[in-house]
């Protein structure tokens, strides 16, 4: 491989992204706090550090829609809307 071809390799290569760029620290962080330690207490961390998959707003959202729904229904059926 030529001179051109090492400029090609190293121009062809695009910035990170500000999204890209804090992912990659966060994982270097989390690859740093890692180190030293055993694969049982790295295990023990990741157990207790559980998030919820869904944000509680979403969640008081979901329940607003169903139960709103359901009291709206239960009303219409009493007062004939």
């Amino acid at each position: 491989m030529g001179f051109a071809g090492v400029l090609t390799i190293v121009f062809s290569y695009q910035a990170q992204t500000p999204q890209q760029r804090r992912a990659n620290a966060k994982f270097a962080k989390d690859n740093e706090a890692r180190m030293g330690k055993s694969e049982e207490q790295i295990k023990k961390r990741t157990k207790e550090v559980q998030k919820s998959p869904i944000s509680p707003m979403w969640l008081i959202l979901l329940g607003f829609v169903v139960f709103g729904g359901i009291v709206f229904e239960v009303l219409s059926r009493m007062f004939g809307f």
